[in-house]
Order: structure tokens, then sequence, then C-alpha cells
């Protein structure tokens, strides 16, 4: 692993573990920066912004506790050195959902010693008994609506923008503590340069019979940004409702997204389906603003780092195919080829050398196809695993 002070500096065994559970503004500011220390060092490593995490994690501002709730602890030494953080999750909406009585983790972050993420995993696991639920999942921020997944393959370049990334160790630490997988979620490595010969002509016959049956294409219109986010809602959640820890998004998640999103947004690259005045599919890529975020210090948009986004974002190479969604009676009908298509003519215009799709369940067989006959190859592998109360 990388050498860095926090890992490197503490024995491999520390005795004894002090588990506090967070209830201070100054606590989650901790808790929020605990990782900027433990991946010093790293040059993979892109700090989230703290502005951004701050909002997600705060109990006033985030939609989640409108319908759910989650407490959130950190591991620190004998002399006060935090050591790790964990976040253990009741998220009411997915039970109601599924029928289930799982809980979640998430926000898991370690130093390289055992009996620490032991520690938090602990105290996670009995959190969520004395909730009455039987199965823990892993790690999700808050659910997959969020960021999600342990990264187990590719851990050499930094992670694309809204994915995870963390140390190989955290996966054997997982599977020590019994932890099983439950499903991978793939990343494919596009290129806008190598499209198949034929599949832009296929997408242009797709397209000409589509809107013979009535369906177009279109961009996002962002002068009428709060409506066209109302539009993502029914086709989020009618397009993912068998994805694995699928949890049906709220009008406040969806606005809160739109929020974040906006000023990240290229509006060339967010394409609407629609039949008769109805929204029936969509594509949203983003550009990878992570290409500018492993430059602004411990997340901090202020003083400097506001400069650093604003002219950076003129500058980035790569994006990311965040979702791409139809609705199940449209779903073999091509769009989703004239959707990837789109984005290769896009990102072409404007000069990007590479993207990620991601992330794709490695048993959703309809979309890793239509990925591998545009010359997707999978790159980048993330795990959610599962354990047994």
């Amino acid at each position: 692993m990388i050498n860095d002070p926090i890992s490197t500096s503490i024995p491999s065994t520390i005795k004894p573990v002090r588990i506090e559970i967070i209830t201070t503004k100054t606590g989650l500011k901790q808790f929020i920066d605990f990782p900027h220390d433990l991946f010093k060092g790293d040059p993979n490593y892109v700090p989230e912004l703290f502005m951004a995490q701050e909002a997600l994690l705060n109990r006033k501002k985030s939609p989640f506790f409108q319908h759910s709730t989650a407490e959130y602890f950190i591991a620190r030494s004998e002399n006060g050195r935090i050591l790790g953080r964990i976040a253990a999750i009741r998220n009411n909406k997915y039970n109601e959902f599924t029928g289930e009585n799982a809980g979640f983790f998430g926000f898991f972050d370690v130093i390289e010693d055992y009996q620490v993420a032991k520690s938090l995993l602990d105290t996670a696991a009995e959190w969520l008994r004395q909730e009455g639920l039987d199965r823990i999942i892993g790690p999700t921020n808050f659910s997959t609506n969020e960021t999600c997944g342990l990264l187990i393959e590719n851990f050499d370049e930094p992670p694309f923008v809204l994915t995870t990334y963390n140390y190989p160790y955290y996966s054997d630490f997982l599977e020590r503590y019994g932890f099983q997988k439950n499903t991978d979620l793939l990343s494919y490595e596009l290129f806008p340069d190598q499209l198949p010969a034929g599949i832009a002509a296929l997408a242009e016959k797709l397209e000409a019979r589509l809107a013979q049956n009535g369906i177009t294409i279109r961009t996002i219109d962002m002068k009428h940004f709060d409506s066209e986010v109302e539009k993502f809602l029914p086709i989020y959640n009618a397009s993912w409702d068998q994805n694995l820890g699928f949890v049906p998004m709220t009008e406040a998640e969806v606005r809160q997204m739109g929020k974040d999103l906006k000023m990240a947004l290229d509006p060339d690259f967010v394409f609407f389906a629609e039949k008769g005045g109805k929204t029936i599919g969509i594509a949203l890529s983003v550009p990878n603003l992570n290409e500018i975020f492993i430059k602004i210090p411990r997340g901090r948009l202020f003083p400097t780092g506001l400069f650093k986004f604003l002219f950076g974002k003129k500058s980035i190479q790569s994006v990311r195919v965040v979702a791409l969604g139809v609705l199940p009676e449209f779903r073999r009908s091509g769009l989703d080829v004239c959707f990837y298509v789109r984005n290769y003519h896009t990102a072409l215009r404007k000069g990007i050398k590479r993207a990620e799709a991601s992330w794709i369940l490695e048993n959703n067989d309809l979309m890793n196809r239509a990925l591998l006959q545009i010359n997707g190859k999978v790159f980048r592998k993330h795990r959610i695993y599962e354990k047994t109360l």
C-alpha cells in the first residue's frame, strides 16, 4: 500500500480502540475529513467535496433522513488519533420496497489494522441488530442511489467521478470478518474514436425507425432545469427497480441530486427520449470532475478550489456515463444503442479522449451485451458484500 503516516505510525496491535458515536458538528467534520489523512500521499486518491459530503450526512439537510436513519462512528487510539470510520444505516425505503429486513454499512475507511476494522464492524452490526435487522449489506453511502461498492480491481489510477476508491486490504478485512460477495459492479472503459464499424449506421437507422413510431431524442433544456429533473424520477424508479439494492428515489432526493449535479453537467451529454410528450428514456453522462477534484486539497472549494473547479471544467478529457434507463416496454427498441452512439459523437466533437460506463450489474445481460457491442471493456470492478447478523 501507499506509505502514509496514519497507517505506518500506528502499531499493528492497537489496544484499546475507543469507538465514538458522532453527535457534534466537530465530530461530523472529523468523520468527513478522515479519508484525507488516511490516503495522504496516494496519487490516486480524489477528495470528496466537503460541502457535498456535509449536505449528504447532515440530518437536517439530507433528504435521506426524511424516511430513514443512520449513525456514524469513529475509532480512536488511546492518544486520540482517528483510526477509522463507519456508518450503520437503516434504510426504511429499501425494506418497504423489497420486503427484506436488512441494514447497511457505508462510509467505511480504516487504517491497515484488522482489529480496528473489526471494532468498527462490530459496532455497526450491533447497532443494526438493536434496530431489529437481520442482515447487513454494503458498502453503500447511503444506498445504491449514491456512491457504493468496494473497489476490488484496478487500484492503479484515480476513480471517475461519483465512484469509490479504497485500499486493497479493505476486501481482505471484510471477508475475514465473514462478509460474502453479493454481486459485482462493472465499469466499462470506452474510447470515442473506437466506435465499431457499422454501429453508427445502425444507430442512424434505429433513430429513423423510432421517429416513425413517434419517438424522438433531445438534449436537456437547462432553462427549465427543475422540470427536467422531475422527468428523471419515474424513469429511474421504473428502469432500475430490478437492480440489487434498488431504493425508489423520493422527489426530495431527486431535487437534491439535481442541485448537486447542476454545476457539473454538460447539457450536451444529457439525453431524453420522448413519445407523445412523455419521457420514456434518459441518458446521463457527467464530465469526470475528478480530474479537477484531485487537485483540490481536502475537498475545500474555498478560497482557491472554486477557481480550480470553474476554470478546470474546460480542460476535462473524460466523462462517465452515470445513468442510462429506458422504460421496460421500450427496452428492446434500440434506444440504448442510440443513446450510446450520441454520446460517442458528442465526445468526439468535444475532444473527449476516454469514457467510463458504470456501474453495471454483472448479471445485467442486456446492458453488458450492449457495451461489448460498442467495444466497451471491463477495466474496474466494485463489490457489494453481505452478511447475516
